[in-house]
């Protein structure tokens, strides 16, 4: 008997109009929507809070659907973003079909599409978290001729009640299996309706965290993605944070990304995945090794890691988790395979193309690689992180990378092949500058080089205030030397921002 291929839950629009979603239309959503009695449309689109909003419409007839699909719909800016003036403050959302998906959650069929804001004069809203990091991608293009795609390693604890069976050591959860690891029907349940979404997952596993207190368990998790645009992989991030919190609220559990969950414990990352691309093709590889234009983006991250903290560290916690020895980095340096660095040039399946052949001995050929899955790794970012903002400011740091004349020269100074934190290489961990210690220092960095962010008009100087403003409101100057050893205290405060971002 001949073996069935198992359909895949692939993207449910995908597959019915055997189109990519790129290519989506408005009749394209029309007849998908008719053909599968769709009785509900959800514009979906991310505020200032990093959250996404939503806007429910019940289909009234083909009629009422074509015009919601091509006008789209007004809000009130004034309550998504603080620098919308309540006296003239309605936006237009205008949906993008190419995001549009099946949404796993409601009992009523629906659709969710997200979407882009735009002025009264029909114009894109220049500070629209959506449009920065398209301008960001655009310039880069513009400039260098290069396109810049990322992928998030996200990481969240799961808190529900104990359960005394299967318990795992502190610190101890990577990658455990079931019954280790209580919660993995969650995750795989997120995975599923994330691909069903349109996002592209790499793997699920869990992350090192592992806490009981009292009569709660605090499991740590990781989805980690595949390579995209920078535009798409921000959005990726966003509707997957908000499926894993439908999720968490289904099996009445809380799902958190904040960056400390608990003193002495792992943090929740952002880790942020990078690549420059050409044609398609990855060329931060060049003859086998790293290319120049790799070193390059990486000495345009360096000189604008701490600025860039403002972006992917966004609360007072999140200084709490760059601290030494907790796989989180304090020192501006870059590394091979190096998790005690800033920017971590991971394994890329270079020069091993002989392993699958080796493992499985009647396979007739190697698996030959051109570099394609090479990336750089940012590791600063954590839960609290303002994606489109942090991505597009990634995109800003690359360019400026490539147009610094000394670029190589900073790369090759900051390069460590050593875990920095061994108490052998203290003089080594001298020679580098910190991440700023508090949301406040990371305000002023901001301000230092807010001209690199504002060139082309990718980040507008409302934006760049804005951010400040937030950040300088936490009053967090001096936090971790006022808090030491007051760890009532200081869990007080991982409580108040548990629901980050």
């Amino acid at each position: 008997m001949n073996a069935k291929l198992i359909q895949l839950p692939l993207h449910k629009i995908d597959a019915f109009l055997n189109k990519p979603v790129k290519d989506f239309t408005r009749a394209d959503l029309i007849r998908f929507i008719e053909a599968h009695n769709i009785e509900m449309v959800n514009f979906q689109y991310v505020g200032e809070d990093c959250r996404l909003k939503t806007l429910n419409f019940v289909i009234s007839g083909k009629a009422h659907l074509d015009h919601l699909l091509s006008y789209g719909e007004r809000v009130d800016g004034s309550n998504l973003f603080s620098y919308v003036d309540a006296g003239s403050s309605d936006l237009y959302v205008i949906p993008r079909y190419c995001t549009a998906y099946v949404n796993p959650f409601s009992e009523i069929p629906t659709v969710n599409i997200l979407c882009s804001y735009y002025t009264s004069e029909g114009e894109r809203l220049q500070n629209a978290p959506e449009n920065i990091v398209r301008k960001a991608q655009q310039s880069l293009l513009n400039h260098t001729g290069l396109s810049l795609e990322a992928f998030g390693e996200l990481e969240y604890y799961v808190i529900y009640e104990k359960q005394p069976l299967y318990p795992v050591l502190p610190q101890r959860g990577y990658e455990e299996s079931s019954p280790f690891t209580k919660l993995e029907k969650l995750r795989c349940e997120a995975m599923r309706a994330i691909a069903q979404a349109g996002g592209t997952i790499k793997y699920g596993h869990t992350e090192v965290g592992s806490i009981s207190v009292n009569n709660l368990e605090m499991e740590q998790h990781e989805i980690e993605f595949l390579p995209m645009p920078i535009e798409d992989a921000a959005d990726q991030l966003v509707v997957a944070k908000w499926m894993l919190r439908m999720i968490g609220y289904k099996y009445g559990v809380t799902i958190s990304f904040s960056p400390k969950i608990m003193v002495g414990h792992a943090g929740n990352g952002l880790h942020i995945h990078t690549k420059l691309v050409k044609d398609r093709n990855n060329v931060m590889v060049e003859n086998g090794r790293l290319s120049n234009i790799a070193k390059k983006a990486i000495a345009g991250y360096l000189a604008l890691a701490k600025s860039l903290t403002a972006f992917g560290n966004t609360i007072p916690v999140s200084y709490l988790r760059l601290v030494p020895n907790q796989e989180a980095p304090t020192n501006i340096c870059w590394g091979d395979r190096n998790r005690s660095v800033l920017v971590r040039v991971p394994l890329g399946w270079i020069g091993v193309s002989n392993m699958i052949k080796d493992a499985n001995p009647l396979e007739s050929a190697n698996c030959e690689d051109n570099g394609e899955y090479q990336t750089v790794e940012f590791r600063s970012p954590d839960g609290s992180a303002d994606i489109h903002l942090l991505l597009a400011g990634l995109a800003v740091s690359a360019r400026h990378g490539l147009e610094m004349d000394n670029a190589l020269n900073l790369s090759e100074e900051f390069y460590v092949p050593v875990n920095i934190f061994n108490d052998e290489n203290k003089k080594l961990k001298e020679k580098f500058s910190h991440l700023p210690a508090s949301c406040w220092e990371s305000a002023d960095f901001l301000l230092k080089d807010r001209e690199i962010y504002q060139k082309d008009s990718v980040f507008t100087p409302v934006v760049i205030d804005g951010v400040v403003k937030k950040l300088k409101s936490y009053n967090d100057l001096g936090l971790s030397e006022k808090l030491y050893q007051k760890e009532n205290e200081i869990q007080k405060l991982v409580t108040d921002y548990i629901h980050c971002a």
